[in-house]
């Protein structure tokens, strides 16, 4: 079940954005693109290299703004897995997780089903179909891809790795929380005409 409701979060529980950033290429553009300046926009080749993708895993904290974050070579029930740990791992014991997250097939997988029954600290939430901007840390893949992915260049998967690790570091150092800047009564009525142009016949 997704929040569908006013209703805050529970006590002693910590809310946390995830999802998967796929395919994130690497890419070595053929010549350095030039900042912009007075007169002239920023440049970026149109023509590059490709060195291979990775897949970024993050969680982002909607109450301080960090983000846990992985990056694997796949995207699938395995890597969601071992992503799972590592919330298991880098959070406090004491604390329920709660999970927003989108319907992706992944996070339903059989064997995510039995490790998150073995670990009740766990609560999925899942996001309404079509609707995963309502989850925060697209806001935050935005972010990451503005300002460090989009106009990188990398000459290999682990150099682009290491530019995403050093973003959620200097992320984590001086962390900034996302606000709505709409209440919940706005946004759930904004899915609820989504939901009926989905719905409806063409």
């Amino acid at each position: 079940m997704w929040w569908a409701s006013t209703s805050p979060p529970p006590d002693k529980a910590l809310v946390l954005c995830v999802d998967e950033k796929s395919q994130v290429q690497a890419l070595d553009r053929t010549q350095p693109g030039l900042p912009m300046k007075k007169g002239r926009c920023g440049t970026l080749t149109h023509d590059y290299k490709r060195h291979g993708t990775t897949c970024l895993f993050a969680a982002l904290n909607v109450l301080d703004g960090t983000v846990i974050g992985t990056c694997y070579p796949r995207h699938r029930n395995e890597e969601f897995l071992k992503f799972l740990r590592t919330l298991d791992r880098d959070t406090s014991p004491g604390l329920a997780l709660h999970l927003i997250l989108d319907n992706y097939g992944t996070h339903h997988h059989p064997n995510v089903k039995t490790w998150l029954a073995n670990h009740p600290r766990f609560h999925l939430h899942v996001t309404p179909t079509s609707a995963s901007w309502l989850n925060l840390v697209e806001r935050w893949f935005g972010e990451i891809t503005r300002k460090r992915i989009r106009r990188g260049v990398f000459k290999s998967v682990p150099e682009l790795v290491a530019a995403i690790e050093e973003f959620i570091r200097c992320n984590n150092r001086n962390p900034k929380p996302f606000v709505w800047t709409k209440t919940v009564e706005e946004i759930l009525e904004k899915t609820k005409h989504c939901k009926a142009v989905i719905e409806t016949p063409h």
